[in-house]
C-alpha cells in the first residue's frame, strides 16, 4: 500500500473515532486536506495536490472540493477540533493541565486571542477567537467566553491552572479565577499596587528584590481598593531584562517562577501561525 494512502486511512480512522459527523463525506475531504497540508507542510491548497490520491481529472476539482468545504456553514471547527484534542489529552487525566491565554496581531488590524494547552515544551492551541483590534491588548469580556468555553470543555479535568501576561493581569479575570476550579500564575506589572507588606499601599517595582534574589510574600491586597487577594512571588533573575512578579492562588514558592515559565511556550505557536508552517503574514485573506 503506497505510504500516502496508509498515512490517509490512518487520518480518517482517528477523525471517524472522535467526529460524530453523520456526512463520512466531510471526513473524506478533510482527512485528505490535513495529509496535503502535512506533506507540503505549507497553507496553500495548490501545493495540497501532489500529496493527495484522487478520481479528480483536473487539479481545480479537489481545490474546488475544499473550497467548499471550507466554506460551508454546516461545519462547525469546535465540533470537529475539540474532540481530537481531548482525545489525546484522555491520558492526562489526573494530572495538572496547564493553559495559556495569550494574544498576537496579524497587519495590525486583527488580534488573535489564543487559549493553549501546554505539551511537551510546545503550545497546543484548544480555543481561539480573531477580533479586529489592532492591538495586542483586549479587555476581559472579549474572552470571557472562551475561558467559559473551555471550563465546560475541560469540566473532567480537577486540576487546571491558567497562565498570562501582564496585559491580563485584571481584577474581572482574577474575579471569573477565584470564582472558578481554576488555579492561576499571572505576572503583574510594575505599577500595580499591593496592600500588605507595608503599612501603607506600595507598587510592585517598590519590592523588587535584589539581583539573583526571591522574594515570597502571602495574601496581599491587590490594585488601589484592596479588594482582591492573593500571593505574591517576586524575582530577580541575573541575565533576564526586568524581574519577575506574579501573583498566584497557590503558596508561592520557587515552583511558581517555573509554572508561569511554562506560558513562554506560546511563542513557538504565534511563531508557526504567523511565519512558519501557517504563514499566515503571508496569505491575503483580510476578512
Amino acid at each position: 500500500m503506497p505510504a500516502t494512502l496508509l498515512v490517509y486511512r490512518q487520518l480518517f480512522t482517528w477523525l471517524q473515532q472522535h467526529c460524530g459527523y453523520q456526512d463520512l463525506r466531510h471526513l473524506v475531504t478533510l482527512a485528505w486536506m490535513v495529509l496535503g497540508l502535512i506533506g507540503s507542510e505549507r497553507l496553500n491548497l495548490t501545493a495540497w495536490e501532489a500529496h493527495i490520491r484522487s478520481r479528480a481529472q483536473q487539479a481545480q476539482s479537489s481545490q474546488r472540493r475544499w473550497h467548499r468545504f471550507l466554506n460551508n456553514p454546516r461545519i462547525r471547527v469546535p465540533a470537529l477540533y475539540v474532540p481530537l484534542l481531548l482525545g489525546a489529552l484522555r491520558q492526562w487525566q489526573g494530572r495538572r493541565l496547564y493553559l495559556v491565554l495569550d494574544t498576537t496581531v496579524l497587519w495590525n488590524r486583527f488580534c488573535m486571542v489564543h487559549l493553549s494547552v501546554v505539551c511537551c515544551g510546545r503550545a497546543v492551541p484548544l480555543l481561539w477567537k480573531v477580533l479586529e483590534h489592532n492591538s495586542a491588548a483586549v479587555a476581559f469580556p472579549a474572552y470571557r467566553g472562551l475561558l467559559q468555553l473551555a471550563q465546560r470543555i475541560l469540566c473532567t479535568f480537577p486540576d487546571v491552572m491558567l497562565l498570562a501576561d501582564r496585559g491580563f493581569a485584571n481584577q474581572d479575570l482574577l474575579q471569573w479565577l477565584q470564582q472558578s476550579s481554576w488555579h492561576y500564575c499571572l505576572r503583574l506589572p510594575g505599577d500595580v499596587s499591593i496592600h500588605g507588606p507595608y503599612r501603607y499601599p506600595v507598587e510592585v517595582r517598590q519590592l523588587w528584590p535584589k539581583k539573583g534574589e526571591a522574594k515570597l510574600v502571602r495574601d496581599v491586597r491587590l490594585w488601589s481598593q484592596g479588594t482582591y487577594c492573593s500571593h505574591l512571588a517576586l524575582a530577580n533573575v541575573r541575565g533576564a531584562r526586568e524581574p519577575w512578579a506574579v501573583i498566584t492562588d497557590e503558596t508561592p514558592s520557587l515552583q511558581t517562577f517555573w509554572q508561569y515559565s511554562l506560558r513562554f511556550a506560546v511563542e513557538e505557536l504565534f511563531l508557526d501561525s504567523k511565519s512558519g508552517a501557517f504563514e499566515l503574514t503571508a496569505v491575503r485573506l483580510r476578512s
